[in-house]
């Protein structure tokens, strides 16, 4: 299966049978692709999921020169398949990095997050009317909308500084889901 994340094509396959053995091992990829950069397992943060067929999504952060980064998906209907991408997608960035076709601050840029970023997430949530842990894209990108028609500047009950802060949380959440 082809699913474009952040603007490149990945081929991705479709687990169908060993859901818990190919987790496993699509987090054990994570950490070996980027003990390649020089990272150790106390730079790297994977949860693994034991019922890997359930529809939860998957990511993955680390600690590099400084920097926190993360990758989450979850557009798939399984953890196994949305833990797939992401060691998929960590996989050719980082291959990317050695073969010199992106710089370490590229890198970097494609997954670096603002320290506080489970706060933002958090008042991201909230402002949106949401759980802490919902997770469903397409209702966040409904609530938005009808958010986005009542704050915009030119309605009647348009307010610019809650406008730019719908757009702001927009997308944190974005961002994380995507």
């Amino acid at each position: 299966m082809d699913i474009r994340i952040r603007g490149k094509d990945y081929k991705i396959n479709i687990i169908k049978d060993s859901s818990v053995r190919r987790s496993r091992q699509y987090y054990n990829n994570i950490f070996l692709s980027l003990r390649k950069i020089g990272l150790s397992t106390d730079d790297v943060d994977v949860t693994l999921e034991n019922n890997p067929i359930k529809r939860i999504p998957a990511s993955a952060s680390w600690y590099i020169d400084g920097h926190h980064c993360h990758f989450s998906f979850n557009k798939m209907e399984r953890y196994v398949d949305n833990i797939n991408v992401v060691s998929k997608v960590i996989e050719l960035s980082v291959n990317e990095l050695l073969n010199e076709e992106i710089t370490a601050e590229e890198f970097i840029s494609g997954f670096k997050e603002d320290k506080n970023f489970k706060k933002q997430r958090d008042e991201a949530r909230e402002f949106f009317g949401l759980e802490e842990d919902h997770i469903d894209l397409e209702s966040i990108n409904a609530k938005y909308k009808q958010l986005a028609k009542e704050l915009h500047p030119d309605m009647p009950t348009g307010d610019v500084l809650k406008f730019k802060e719908l757009n702001t949380h927009h997308k944190t959440l974005k961002r994380e889901l995507e």
